[in-house]
């Protein structure tokens, strides 16, 4: 009997990984997607709280109410739907999102011959990228860039 091995076949996924002096080049790009992005994920959960408020207030709701949740409901998605493309303007160089609200982008490089990501930090007085980490290591561990800085070699990584 053979097995149907499509299943578990593993795609291979090539990522474009950015040397530090191309990471520092593209923080004045990285900073306008992320602030945008941080100001619709706001946008998003202020709408999505009202309208779940709206939803749960006791009672049958008035003409008011129902129009005032449908606004909010619309706003939700108007929101999302610019969430997505501030990702996408993202992804499309590679870089992460790791939480929109604090600020946090991954940029990958590779180090030691193995996958890392410079820390983008959208409020980091000054310099933006002061940290980095492996790709296995835990999402709360950071080191510093300087231990980054001196090897890494701008190509494509398989993953």
């Amino acid at each position: 009997m053979k097995r149907n091995r499509k299943g578990s076949r593993h795609r291979r996924q090539t990522l474009q990984v950015w040397t530090y002096e191309q990471a520092r080049r593209v923080v004045p790009y990285v900073r306008s997607i992320m602030r945008s992005l941080r100001e619709c994920q706001i946008e998003v959960q202020t709408h999505s709280l009202r309208a779940k408020r709206l939803a749960g207030q006791a009672g049958r709701p008035n003409r008011a109410r129902i129009l005032s949740q449908q606004l909010a409901t619309e706003a939700v998605t108007e929101a999302m739907e610019r969430v997505q493309k501030s990702l996408v303007d993202l992804h499309t160089l590679d870089i992460y999102c790791l939480d929109a609200i604090r600020g946090l982008a991954l940029i990958p490089f590779v180090h030691d011959n193995q996958l890392a990501w410079f820390i983008f930090d959208l409020f980091e007085p000054g310099e933006s990228l002061t940290q980095w980490r492996y790709h296995q290591d835990p999402i709360e561990k950071r080191r510093p860039i300087a231990e980054a800085i001196e090897q890494t070699p701008g190509n494509n990584y398989v993953v």
